[in-house]
């Protein structure tokens, strides 16, 4: 039986689904807050994981992030439309339209180049949502609680309601995103980390394959940033300061670019350790983040995905002494 549900990514992710959907009905509201934030920005760490797959590393992720939530948060109010499905695939779609066009110009650098566009970009949004008092300026914007295809839920119901709808976009992210990896253009980009001219020789063009996973990348930042704004009713140019797109970066490292899982469950880690931390340690929480951080990379230096990876490896040739 597990097998046959490890071996069927659709069944697999809609098994997933039901099983956080029956947990989130034992938890309470602040938890399930925290639950709908990691798994949120978990679609931006699986964005940076698809970058990271073509060696690339993008410290300016927040920009995404932070347009997708005011997309979300500026269509929302000067409409009058509250839908969270029409306004997370609206920002979702918008920032994949600016990392299209933006990926052209980044896809003809490499390595810290590369990163230091990205967080160049992402700074200059920064410094024009600051100064912008049309939409807040540093105090950001505020956003209505979401509906649900015209149904408004009571208080009551608000945060289960959302944590599920929030988990069906996850467990369908995650799935098309296993799907695309085995495609033959998600397999081209380790060909663009490991060997560019081979790549080319194959009749394939480096440069197309990169703005293609860029401007993925970019869709799934702007879709996490939309649900975040959700969740949280309130925006913040701070979403797009370099000190989030490092989280981000921090989450990437911790997941390894091995496993769609492993992205939602790195993120999950992060935001438990810095509830814990802020917690018990309001004065020193980056203290052991950083903490939490250098041993990671000791210890999991290709990532949490990495362990489920090698459980894998041990029990083929386990499978294969069997059969004989």
């Amino acid at each position: 039986m597990i097998h046959a549900v490890t071996s069927s990514p659709p069944l697999a992710a809609l098994v997933c689904a039901a099983a956080l959907m029956a947990v989130g009905l034992m938890l309470p509201d602040w938890v399930l807050f925290t639950a709908s934030l990691a798994l949120a920005k978990g679609l931006v760490v699986l964005g940076l994981v698809l970058l990271l797959r073509m060696g690339a590393v993008s410290f300016g992720q927040g920009m995404y992030y932070c347009l997708g939530a005011y997309i979300c948060g500026l269509v929302g109010n000067a409409t009058g439309v509250q839908d969270a499905l029409f306004l997370v695939i609206l920002s979702g779609l918008g920032c994949c339209a600016l990392g299209a066009v933006l990926g052209v110009f980044l896809s003809a650098y490499r390595g810290v180049f590369f990163a230091m566009f990205n967080l160049a970009l992402s700074m200059i949004l920064y410094g024009a949502l600051l100064k912008a008092t049309s939409v807040g300026g540093s105090d950001g914007i505020g956003i209505a609680p979401p509906s649900y295809f015209g149904l408004s839920p009571s208080d009551e119901y608000r945060s289960i309601l959302f944590y599920a709808f929030v988990v069906v976009i996850a467990a369908g992210v995650g799935l098309a995103t296993r799907i695309y990896m085995r495609s033959e253009l998600g397999l081209a980009a380790l060909a663009v980390r490991d060997n560019e001219i081979r790549l080319e020789y194959l009749g394939l063009s480096v440069r197309r394959v990169i703005v293609f996973n860029y401007a993925i990348a970019a869709g799934l930042a702007g879709l996490g940033g939309g649900l975040v704004a959700l969740v949280s009713g309130h925006i913040i140019p701070e979403f797009a300061y370099w000190t989030t797109s490092g989280e981000f970066v921090f989450m990437t490292v911790l997941s390894g670019p091995s496993s769609i899982v492993a992205a939602f469950g790195a993120t999950a880690l992060f935001e438990t350790v810095r509830l814990v931390a802020g917690q018990y340690l309001p004065n020193a929480w980056q203290l052991m983040l950083g903490a939490f951080l250098l041993l990671s990379i000791l210890f999991l230096p290709n990532g949490i995905g990495a362990l489920a990876a090698g459980r894998r490896r041990t029990r083929a040739p386990d499978a294969k002494e069997d059969a004989r």
